[in-house]
Formats: structure tokens, sequence, C-alpha cells
């Protein structure tokens, strides 16, 4: 999936640009290391190298949504902003999402925001649980699932270049309640996020993919999947307090994960009969 998704960046950076860049040279070297990976893999049997397969997808997903800048798209207007702007204070305002948040002074935006940073290490943390649990069999079970979420959303952002609320509409509809963690999220975000877009979110789609590729991987333990749902929804309310995205993003990654991994089971049912 993940050598796929960067043969598709590679094909995009050379449409959008018309010229040979060391981007595209990256995007079509990551493909090429991973079949090679895989070779060595088959031929060896050694188990370092299984282990090796496991890990590599933590650290690619994050160069996958680096990889959405390389593509850059012209933003012409601020159209769907404008239109993702209102639904949101509608949320924030007439829905009271603005004033019951902080109802409680600090604790639950800390919460949010501790919710969302915790978002960047989701990915190793789940395939940590696996080896933890005895379950390393299962690692391939529940990362297909996830990258066909994560993966569908991410080569999405770059057709619909958008500016986050905090860029478009800076100074509006900010949290009343600043955190040390809403500092660290800031500092991040200003330091590794990408620009050339924001919907689909990106962060709301690797927190949904995590829980739905949960329950495909393990079916048998509904817990950790709905524990990992429920990190999603709070990703997905930080992303709209925090202005760190629309609602309208997070809703859209909801929509195409959920779509995307739910295919995956009737198509893997439809396989295992026609081999049969």
């Amino acid at each position: 999936m993940l050598g796929c998704y960067f043969l598709y960046v590679s094909a995009l950076v050379v449409w959008r640009g018309g010229l040979w860049s060391y981007r595209t040279a990256v995007a079509l070297l990551i493909p090429a290391g991973l079949f090679v990976l895989a070779q060595v893999e088959r031929r060896s049997g050694r188990r370092g190298w299984s282990i090796v397969r496991d890990w590599v997808p933590a650290a690619l997903v994050l160069v996958a949504y680096w990889s959405v800048d390389w593509a850059p798209n012209p933003h012409l207007d601020y159209s769907l902003e404008q239109a993702f702007v209102r639904w949101d204070r509608l949320l924030l305002n007439d829905w009271g999402l603005h004033a019951g948040t902080e109802r409680l002074g600090a604790t639950l935006p800390s919460i949010l925001e501790a919710a969302y940073l915790l978002l960047y290490a989701a990915l190793p943390i789940v395939i940590a649980a696996f080896y933890l649990r005895h379950e390393r069999d299962r690692v391939d079970d529940f990362l297909f699932p996830f990258l066909v979420g994560t993966l569908t959303t991410y080569a999405l952002l770059p057709h619909f270049p958008t500016e986050g609320p905090r860029f478009v509409f800076a100074g509006q509809d900010l949290p009343g309640v600043d955190t040390v963690l809403r500092r660290i999220n800031l500092w991040v975000l200003d330091h590794g996020d990408i620009r050339a877009s924001v919907f689909p979110s990106g962060h709301v789609a690797v927190g949904f993919s995590c829980a739905f590729a949960m329950w495909i991987a393990v079916p048998g333990h509904r817990a950790l999947g709905w524990a990992l749902l429920a990190g999603a929804v709070l990703v997905w309310i930080t992303t709209i307090y925090g202005r760190y995205h629309y609602a309208a993003d997070g809703l859209a990654s909801l929509a195409i994960t959920a779509t995307a991994i739910g295919l995956i089971v009737p198509v893997r049912a439809l396989v295992a009969r026609l081999r049969r």
C-alpha cells in the first residue's frame, strides 16, 4: 500500500511540476526500498527482517503526510474555508461546543490537547501493543486496513487546497483557555505540518483508521477498538475547538476511512469464496 501511494505521489509531482526533481526520486526510491526489503525478508527467513517490516510503516506514514506538500495545487480562492467556518461557528457558538469545553476551566481543553498530541505516537503504540500481547502475527492484519484508510485520505489532500482556520481567520474563534499542551501542539504544527491542504484532515484520518483497523485485526477484543475510537473523536473535537481544522475536515476523514476500510471485509470474503 505504501509503495502504491508513493508511486502515485511521484506521478502527481511530475504532473503538477512538469519536471523531474529530487522529490520524484525520493517518491520512487521508497517503493524500490520496500520491494528490496520484502525480497531480503523472503530469502533470508530471519525474524529480524520481519520485525523491521513491521516498524517501517510507522516512519513512512509521516513521510507520506509530508509528501502532500511535494505537489502543490494553486490556491485560487477561499470559498471552501468561508463555507466551512460557518458550520464551525454554528458548532462552537450556537451549539455550545466552545462554552461547554471550557466549563471546567483548563481541564477539558488539556484533555483534548493531550489526545491530539498523543496521536503522533498512536501507530508505534499500537504496533508495540501487539508485541506486548504476544499477537505479532496480527500486525499485518492491522497495518493493511490502517494504511488503506490513512493513505486514501492523504491522496485526496492535494486536490483540495485549503488553509486552516487559524491562518485564514487569524485571531477569530480561538479557545479562551491557554494551556502548555496547546502551546506544544502549536509549535509542532508550525514546524512540522503541511501547508498544501487541511481537507480532509490527516490527523483525524489516522485516529479513525487506527480504530477501524483494530476492529478488523482483533475482532474478539472490541474494547481496544472502542478506546481508539474515543481517542479519534477527541482528536476531531480538538481540531475544531483548537482551530487546527474545520469540522468538515474531520467529517470527510471519517467518511473516507470508514468507506475505504469498510470495503476490505467484503472484498476479502469475495476473494476467499473465489479461491474455494
